[in-house]
This record gives C-alpha cells, sequence and structure tokens, in this order.
C-alpha cells in the first residue's frame, strides 16, 4: 500500500460485487475509506476492506436513496474526496436487435445508468463544493467508442455518461472538482460470467480485437481509478480513458 489516497473517503456505487467491489478494493489498498453503495452486499463487501469502511443499500436511480449514500457518507466519515459511478446495468442484457428492444427495458437501463450518475454526482456535489475539491470517475465502456451492435440501450447509456462528464467538468471544474470517465472493455466480472449468453457472444471476438489477446478482468480497471482519484491527475479533468487492452485508441 502506498497511501496516495490515505485518509481520503471514497464512495464506489455497485461496489458490493464484479468490478465494483475490485474498485473499492483498490481505492482500500491506497488508504481511502471507503462507502460501498450496492443494492445488494454492500455490508459484507465493505465488512472485507481494510479500511474503515461503511456499507449502505442504495438503488441509484432513487433520488432519496442517493442522498441518503451522502449524509451516510459525511455521517461516518465526514467528508466525500471521491465518487466513483460505477453502478450499473449490463450483464443481465441479453443482445438482442434494437427492434426487439421494449420500452420498459430501454427505460430501466437509461434510468440506472445515466438518471443514476446524474443523482448521484448531485447528491455529493455541495459536500466537493465546500471543500473546494473532489474527484469524480464516471466508468462507462468502450462501447460507444466503437459503436457496438445488439445492446443499443447500453451503448447509448454509456454514450451518455461520457457526455455527461464532458458537460460536468465544464460546470464544477472552477470549484476544484474534477471529473473523468474510465471505459473498459468486456470484462469478465462475475455478473458477465454468470451470463452464458454474452460469454458464448463476446468472449472470444473481445479478445481477438485488442493488442493484449487476453481476457480483461475487473482488477485491469482499478490502476485507472486510482489514478484520476489521486494526485498524479490533478490537471486532468473532462477526459475519457479507455482501457480495454488496445482494442480501440481514443
Amino acid at each position: 500500500m502506498s497511501g496516495r489516497l490515505q485518509d481520503r473517503v471514497a464512495i464506489v456505487t455497485g461496489g458490493g460485487q464484479g468490478i465494483g467491489r475490485a474498485l473499492a478494493e483498490g481505492l482500500a489498498a491506497e488508504g481511502a475509506r471507503i462507502v460501498v453503495a450496492d443494492v445488494h452486499g454492500a455490508e459484507e463487501a465493505a465488512a472485507s476492506l481494510p479500511t474503515d469502511s461503511i456499507g449502505v443499500r442504495v438503488d441509484v436511480s432513487s433520488e432519496a436513496d442517493t442522498a441518503a449514500m451522502a449524509a451516510a457518507a459525511m455521517e461516518g466519515f465526514g467528508r466525500i474526496d471521491v465518487l466513483v459511478n460505477n453502478a450499473g446495468i449490463y450483464t443481465t442484457l441479453v443482445p438482442k436487435p434494437f427492434e426487439e428492444i421494449d420500452v420498459p427495458e430501454w427505460r430501466r437501463v437509461m434510468d440506472v445508468n445515466v438518471l443514476g450518475m446524474f443523482l448521484c454526482c448531485r447528491a455529493v456535489m455541495p459536500h466537493m463544493r465546500a471543500q473546494g475539491d473532489g474527484r469524480i470517475v464516471n466508468i462507462a465502456s468502450g462501447t460507444p467508442f466503437k459503436g457496438v451492435p445488439f445492446l443499443m440501450h447500453y451503448v447509448v447509456s454509456k454514450g451518455a455518461v461520457v457526455a455527461l462528464t464532458r458537460a460536468l467538468a465544464k460546470e464544477v471544474g472552477g470549484d476544484g472538482v474534477l471529473v473523468n470517465t474510465v471505459a473498459p472493455g468486456f470484462t469478465m466480472s462475475d455478473g458477465v460470467l454468470a451470463n452464458p449468453v454474452q460469454v458464448e457472444k463476446l468472449q472470444e471476438v473481445s479478445v481477438a480485437a485488442r493488442v493484449i489477446r487476453r481476457d480483461q478482468l475487473p482488477g485491469d480497471i482499478v490502476g485507472a481509478v486510482v489514478f484520476l482519484s489521486g494526485p498524479e491527475s490533478a490537471f486532468i479533468t473532462g477526459q475519457a480513458l479507455v482501457v480495454d487492452g488496445g482494442a480501440y485508441f481514443n
């Protein structure tokens, strides 16, 4: 542990499992105190971390839940330094032509993947502004850069995350809050491994498209998020960092 984030307070949404849990562990390994926010497994994940951590049950598409998440962080630790917006719907989706995506599924993806990030950013912003300092790292995807077919609602939602990042970075940069995006490739997370259709359709083609020809794992994303949360990235905002083994050059 280098302690680059010693005594910083980081909220990780979707931190109960998969990529989010790996990110929470990586931030904690650098000394950050963690608020794990998830609809399932938040308290269990928080209890496993090596630094002071709390778990909060949060549906990010709920305005009340996201406000309670920020309040819990302030009550527990007195500050919010980092927000990692990782919660999203992907691993339960079945690839299909866009004409077969029904309206309720489209709306649910947008509610969690886009509205959820907006609500989380809005909930923490007063505290970051009051400190004159803060980092927001939004987890997007490499798919909107490549135009991946058969997951249109997901691809559109992650394109919106990139746009949200750029707009918010312009709006809050003067308050000392930096906002960036990390865009992973197809990652063999717990949720993906539980979806055999996604594994069958996307694993081999994803590996074949990369310069680094192996599966992407949750741990491959940690370094980028830690970097954008720490002191080395103090002059970087509004950017999208694609972490996909060289499948797309941004």
